[in-house]
């Protein structure tokens, strides 16, 4: 996967002090409770929820400034800080990618809370690309070859003339420049824009999933976040795409024993409300997905999400394991190899057995250290090779669970 994001970077975000995690087609966060893996996805609904909305609404969904500000230390930050590189534009490359950066800071530390905002875009292009300064109420955008970017903290400080627009001073440019279609470098933050805005973190929720779901009015929509439509989507794949509906069925029996075929039924009439059904060996009459185990239907969730066909750009998954059979994992794994093709994995695991099916370019180690911060990687790429290497070959889940990772309590 080539068109993908390439690196987050993260100042004072709850526990994110100071990361620099770089991201390839699957990514999975290991690590005890509290060690940062959840606020790692809320960087991204951060990021989303601010293209949704804007920037002041975004914050207030996660708490407030002073909530979002990491609470460790000896004293109280002054900003939070979000960096993105991604290669998503027709002329960024993983080598040479796009870059967004955003700085949310107090004017000044004696200030009442007065907050100012700061954005960084830089593009690629055949003659060097461009860069988008947003400060305030004013925009710079100027050729990337003609002179470096001092920090970014330094100019949002600094006395800098900038061209005023209507850009309010603390809207984000990832909400408001896309609508400024003259401006150069606009149709490269649409683009950025709508990526970050269709990010998605999936969450079972197995109550919402057994229930009967609306048809779907249209074709070509996704899986909802939650897999609330869970059945309306299996059947819309079904009728839409029939060799991705026939392995999800066949991967679904072989980690299901019981299982012989999946099918629907309509309670309220074929126009207006669709359930699964679970064709089981030795029953007389089929099961409703509202009588099936709570692993059952959260399998069911994961595979409708890997063999969706419309995927978002990147795809977030909490404790993606909770409720599987550990056999049900291998195929798991295989899977999100696959789907890694059409979309990207961020992933939440406390499972040893989860990560024992990894790749060490696929498993991210999560630690909390002594001043409350997270250490995120914990352990680079090479060492993780260096320590199997000299464990002569043992699964990384083993080696986590074991300390040798750092996964020691």
């Amino acid at each position: 996967m080539e068109k993908r994001l390439v690196e987050l970077e993260v100042e004072n975000f709850r526990s994110l002090r100071s990361i620099k995690l770089p991201l390839g087609p699957v990514n999975v966060l290991i690590g005890p409770n509290g060690a940062g893996k959840t606020n790692v996805l809320k960087v991204f609904r951060f990021l989303a929820d601010m293209i949704r909305t804007d920037l002041i609404p975004a914050m207030d969904e996660h708490g407030g400034f002073d909530e979002i500000l990491f609470r460790g230390g000896e004293s109280i930050p002054d900003h939070f800080r979000i960096k993105l590189k991604a290669a998503w534009t027709p002329h960024a490359t993983l080598e040479d990618s796009d870059e967004y950066e955003l700085v949310v800071a107090l004017n000044d530390p004696a200030s009442q809370g007065q907050l100012t905002r700061f954005e960084r875009f830089k593009f690629p292009g055949p003659q060097g690309g461009n860069e988008i300064l947003i400060r305030s109420d004013a925009v710079e955008v100027r050729a990337v070859s003609v002179r470096h970017t001092p920090s970014i903290l330094d100019v949002l400080r600094s006395d800098a003339h900038m061209r005023t627009t209507g850009i309010s001073s603390l809207s984000s440019g990832l909400s408001t420049l896309p609508r400024l279609s003259e401006e150069a470098g606009a149709r490269e933050v649409r683009a950025l824009a709508s990526r970050l805005g269709e990010f998605r973190v999936f969450d079972v929720s197995v109550d919402a999933a057994r229930r009967p779901s609306r048809l779907l009015q249209r074709g070509g929509d996704s899986l909802e976040d939650d897999a609330a439509n869970l059945a309306a989507f299996l059947l819309t794949l079904r009728k839409e795409d029939s060799d991705a509906w026939s392995r999800l069925e066949e991967d679904a029996v072989t980690v299901l024993p019981q299982l012989e075929s999946i099918d629907f039924e309509y309670p309220s009439g074929a126009a207006r409300e669709v359930v699964v059904v679970l064709h089981e060996r030795g029953l007389r009459r089929p099961t409703q997905l509202a009588d099936a185990s709570y692993g059952t239907i959260r399998l069911l969730g994961l595979l409708a999400l890997l063999y969706d066909p419309r995927p978002p750009a990147l795809t977030c998954v909490e404790e993606i394991d909770h409720g599987l059979h550990p056999q049900a994992l291998e195929l798991l794994v295989e899977r999100l190899r696959e789907a890694s093709e059409r979309t990207q994995f961020l992933i939440a695991t406390h499972s040893p057995a989860f990560a024992d099916r990894l790749k060490p370019e696929e498993l991210v180690i999560c630690q909390r250290q002594d001043d409350g911060s997270s250490a995120i990687p914990a352990l680079s790429v090479q060492r993780i090779i260096e320590i199997v290497e000299a464990s002569e070959g043992e699964p990384l889940g083993e080696l986590w669970f074991a300390g040798a990772l750092g996964g020691d309590l």
